[in-house]
């Protein structure tokens, strides 16, 4: 009788990848592109919310409901639109890549275009 020490375990190799990603280069950049903007959207409406209770406790005036409504909503959008689209191919992660552009870009065309 053996001891576990000395015992020889038997062991199936697993199959080494290649290190290439499986998704294309174009689809890669997409999700970067809109990953990034989403996650810039929700450093934004931290600032903004930040400013707001800066300029709450100051006196000072400070950005309107709206905006403090706006950014926060825009912000959860684009999220989930690329939660969408990190978990989906095809169109819908490409449309729903579209929608965290169309949410960012319409919440800096309505809060900041002056």
């Amino acid at each position: 009788m053996s001891s576990p020490d000395t015992e020889q375990l038997a062991t199936t190799p697993l199959p080494v990848g290649s290190g290439e990603s499986t998704v294309p280069e174009r689809r890669r950049f997409w999700r970067g592109l809109t990953g990034s903007l989403a996650a810039g959207m929700v450093v934004l409406a931290a600032c903004v919310l930040v400013i707001a209770g800066i300029c709450l406790f100051t006196a000072a005036p400070g950005p309107g409901p709206l905006m403090l409504i706006g950014h926060p909503v825009a912000a959860v959008l684009a999220v989930l639109a690329q939660r969408t689209a990190d978990a989906r191919n095809g169109r819908v992660a490409g449309f729903a890549g579209l929608g965290v552009v169309v949410s960012v870009t319409a919440a800096l065309s309505l809060f900041w275009w002056s």
